[in-house]
């Protein structure tokens, strides 16, 4: 059997302009795991990482603790199938509709618009919730983005990529998001679409899942794992 650890990335830029960047709670959190597993001794045999800037920039921190400690740490491979959901996408061409015709989606969206700063995490997270729920349900399809069962067969593909192309007994780590973490956990416990969407909820940026597999087995052994985080101030989901 092998062993795969997959890894959400650190903290993104939330409501900023780009996204697509760790933040500087992200850039820690990148460092506290790197520095966490290296103290520790966590031998990979190979990584791959998805194609966001935020994934490989939380690899990239880690790999640097494990040089910096005198650790190797396998340069990865990067994989376009562990990419995340185009969430923003279904949020941006399906509101404007939603708010029209959903009155549950329009109070969300009001809530929002409305919140103080410190609250623009929690409603949007509510309103986001709301939206890719429709989305995974199949309740909305915006033209010329993924559906809920596309993105599934695509990260199962990667994973099949990726796992395939190694030898028995490997050890190996994906840095991803929360959706292809979700699609494994789908995967391994049989999980429902809707029950998979709450599951990528849960991670914590940074933590790790991991999973046991072969050619015929693909199975969880622990779930959201982030020992590096010791700090309730550092504990993130977005």
């Amino acid at each position: 059997m092998g062993t795969l650890f997959l890894v959400r990335h650190a903290q993104a830029s939330f409501l900023e302009p780009n996204y697509d960047k760790l933040s500087s709670l992200g850039e820690a959190q990148s460092r506290l795991l790197g520095d966490y597993w290296a103290r520790r001794h966590e031998v990979f045999d190979r990584t791959c990482v998805g194609p966001c800037v935020r994934q490989q920039d939380t690899i990239k921190l880690v790999s640097d603790a494990y040089n910096q400690a005198g650790l190797k740490f396998p340069e990865p491979l990067v994989l376009p199938e562990f990419d995340e959901y185009q969430g923003e996408a279904v949020l941006k061409c399906s509101l404007p509709v939603l708010i029209e015709n959903d009155q549950r989606i329009r109070d969300l969206h009001a809530a929002f618009q409305s919140s103080a700063a410190a609250e623009k995490r929690a409603t949007f997270q509510k309103l986001f919730e709301a939206v890719i729920g429709e989305w995974v349900r199949g309740e909305i399809s915006p033209q010329g983005v993924e559906t809920w069962s596309e993105f599934c067969s695509r990260v199962n593909s990667g994973l099949v990529k990726f796992l395939s192309a190694g030898v028995r007994g490997e050890r190996v780590a994906i840095f991803t998001s929360g959706g292809p973490i979700a699609v494994a956990m789908q995967r391994a416990m049989h999980l429902s679409a809707e029950r998979a969407l709450q599951v990528s909820w849960m991670s914590h940026n940074s933590s790790w899942s991991e999973f046991l597999y072969s050619s015929q087995r693909f199975t969880l052994s622990a779930f959201n794992a982030h020992g590096h985080l010791n700090d309730p101030a550092m504990m993130t989901y977005r």
